[in-house]
């Protein structure tokens, strides 16, 4: 009998702790934070410049997130990044024609509201705050002083609120993003600027991993 017993307690241990892993194995009620790595496929949209043409290039994308749930189904998840973009671009000012690469480099913080109807699917919608780091402007073909100084001189926009949404699948601790964003404000501070004027979008892909 009391080997009969012993028998039946274990078995029904076991199946408690298999029972209580698999209740527990869902992560979406748990804090997560990571570190991701990608590229972004950049362009511009609603341009105005003389003859203004633009084609999209690449730039690199790296940085952190953190997600916050709020129960299984929905989570915050605030992002820092560091973020390329720009354009390959040519057309006509101050009479001449020119042809140059625009690569901007920004920190990007975007903050989704997540809803996360299994636990390996995110989807993700929210507000991107964006600062300009820096720019830079490699011309090619013949220009002159004046054309290459009034890009340099340009009055650029420093701060740009923008929209992006997007999915990420996860697998365990690894993260495989796919975001779209655009800016809601063109890229010249006062409108004084002759160099064309633009609003960034973006398409971007990146890989992450959860240290927590």
């Amino acid at each position: 009998m009391k080997k009969t017993l012993f028998t039946v307690f274990a078995a029904l241990a076991i199946v408690g702790a298999n029972a209580q892993e698999t209740t527990t194995t869902d992560s979406r009620s748990k804090l997560a934070i990571g570190g991701k790595l990608g590229f972004n496929y950049s362009n511009v949209y609603d341009s105005e410049g003389e003859d203004f043409v633009a084609d999209a290039k690449l730039g690199i994308v790296a940085g952190g997130f953190v997600t916050i749930p709020l129960g299984k189904l929905f989570a915050i998840q605030p992002e820092i990044l560091y973020s390329q973009k720009g354009f390959k671009g040519s057309g006509t000012l101050l009479g001449n024609s020119y042809e140059y690469k625009r690569t901007t480099d920004y920190l990007d913080v975007p903050i989704f509201l997540a809803i996360r109807p299994i636990e390996n699917l995110s989807i993700m919608a929210g507000p991107q705050f964006s600062y300009l780091l820096s720019e830079k402007n490699e011309f090619s073909g013949i220009i002159n002083q004046s054309q290459e100084e009034a890009f340099e001189n340009d009055n650029i926009r420093k701060n740009t609120l923008c929209l992006i949404g997007g999915v990420d699948f996860s697998i365990d601790k690894l993260v495989i993003g796919a975001r779209a964003g655009w800016d809601l404000k063109t890229n010249n501070g006062d409108g004084t600027s002759d160099t064309p004027r633009y609003k960034n979008y973006w398409y971007q892909l990146t890989v992450g991993y959860k240290f927590l």
